[in-house]
């Protein structure tokens, strides 16, 4: 009888995410026993995930990233030109990516969706030729994540984040900004714009209410209000995607957005910052495939389960 052929993967850990330092057993298990030989390495920076797996992708049938949405972020291109299939461990701190595909936050049980879930192909943004899954801001968001202290964002997680927006937001000014999509240019003043591809952002937030990272299009939002102090109003409305219902709000969905500023302003997609103003902004769709659970299993999760004694 034949045996099943064992696939090879290159396990990518940063012990520098939220939850870097916690023990991989349950995931190394639960991936062997799936049919997975694992190969660990460990990376200090983002620029290492890339080098990695050009150096290592012809002895690995797929790449698997225990980190943060910067982490996959950054795992992004390389795995695209490689063809290789992608797994997430969620250990970062926000972990939208993972939202949006339905990949649980339970190590262990990504780790499942890995060994037995499929490949889901899906769409990646590029700003500048950087990649993101999530969104990619000018503004506030950029403010936030130069300003984000990396003791506190993984001593306190969410909360570090808040704590760090409130002081963004006490010191923020309005810029003007280019806007050009499909020839047409607009200018604008805004508090940040931002440019999503997938659903979810800063952990949780939705980048539209109709968004999904496989609909081949990106989704900008601009907030040019005359006070900032509105945006405490408007929170709700960012949590379900709705926001483009408010004045303030600009909103547009195309396949690419050019940005432009007076001067140079950073960028940050999914967390970090990785370059700046002019930016081209643009979609690759279904270029990557990730593994997800499957619908059926997305199903049988939200479903209630009822016991009988």
């Amino acid at each position: 009888m034949t045996q099943p052929t064992r696939k090879r993967a290159l396990l990518l850990r940063n012990p520098k995410a939220r939850r870097g330092q916690e023990s991989i057993a349950s995931v190394l298990q639960r991936l062997e026993g799936g049919g997975l030989d694992v190969t660990v390495e460990t990376f200090e920076a983002l620029p290492e995930i890339a080098r990695d797996i050009v150096r290592l992708r012809h002895r690995a049938d797929l790449v698997i990233v225990c980190g943060g949405d910067g982490s996959v972020s950054s795992a992004a291109l390389a795995a695209m030109e490689s063809g290789l299939p992608l797994g997430i461990i969620p250990m970062g701190t926000a972990n939208d990516l993972a939202r949006t595909l339905g990949i649980p936050m339970d190590l262990a049980a990504a780790a499942e969706v890995i060994a037995y879930g499929k490949p889901r192909p899906v769409d990646v943004g590029t700003v500048n030729g950087h990649a993101f899954f999530n969104v990619a801001s000018i503004g506030l968001s950029s403010d936030l994540a130069e300003s984000l202290d990396p003791v506190l964002k993984k001593r306190f997680g969410r909360l570090g984040y808040a704590l760090a927006a409130a002081r963004v937001l006490t010191q923020a000014s309005s810029f003007s900004a280019e806007i050009t999509e499909k020839g047409q240019t607009i200018e604008v003043e805004t508090y940040q714009i931002a440019i999503g591809n997938g659903r979810h952002y800063g952990g949780g937030n939705v980048v539209e209410e109709s968004a999904e990272i496989d609909d081949g299009h990106l989704d900008l939002y601009s907030l040019e209000m005359k006070n900032l102090w509105k945006l405490a109003l408007m929170l709700r409305s960012f949590r379900s995607g709705t926001h483009g219902a408010w004045n303030e709000v600009r909103t547009a969905r195309c396949v690419e957005f050019d940005i432009e500023t007076k001067n140079p302003m950073p960028v940050n997609t999914d967390g970090e910052i990785v370059t700046a103003t002019p930016a081209h902004f643009k979609v690759h769709p279904k270029a990557i495939a990730i593994f997800a659970p499957t619908i059926e299993a997305l199903v049988e999760m939200d479903r209630p389960h009822l016991y009988h004694r």
